[in-house]
């Protein structure tokens, strides 16, 4: 149960809690001892607990860091927005093509890869983006000097 916890507390909440409650009534017909299926929900809180509050001490410390300037506060919005848009833009492609290659029966390697796409795996490809979002613009951040010539250009030119 703790790595279904973990998974919620990377947002897969819905899919975690029917798999919760199913996995609580096999085990109330299963006659296993009550103290055994409240191991279930404790572990399941501990790993969201766990989840939740590292989310919060990373984003926290992100605040912190782009509300110090302006400048870090527009680079990051444009990378949040930049990101969110990109997410938005795969989930529904690959739904509505998938939705399109099994309504038109449309055949071939690309079209059969969409129709039996299973949409769970597209949470790692999102992981995967975000991990590597960062890592950009960090880099673009840190190696093109982004604050320091935001500074120069709102002091104006220098004679």
């Amino acid at each position: 149960m703790y790595p279904i916890g973990v998974l919620f507390g990377l947002g897969f909440d819905t899919a975690t809690e029917v798999a919760l409650l199913v996995l609580a009534g096999t085990a109330v017909v299963g006659g296993l001892p009550f103290y055994a299926i409240l191991s279930l929900p404790i572990l399941f809180a501990a790993g969201m607990s766990l989840f939740d509050t590292a989310d919060g001490c990373f984003m926290n410390f992100a605040y912190d860091w782009a509300f110090a300037r302006p400048a870090r506060k527009i680079f990051y919005n444009l990378t949040i927005t930049g990101l969110s848009v990109f997410v938005a833009v795969f989930i529904g492609g690959v739904e509505v093509l998938g939705l399109i290659a099994q309504n038109a029966d449309l055949s071939g390697t690309f079209w059969s890869f969409l129709a039996g796409f299973n949409i769970n795996k597209a949470g790692f490809v999102v992981v995967g983006v975000f991990v590597v979002t960062w890592a950009i613009a960090l880099a673009v951040w840190h190696f093109g000097k982004i604050e320091q010539k935001w500074e120069a250009a709102a002091d104006g030119p220098q004679d």
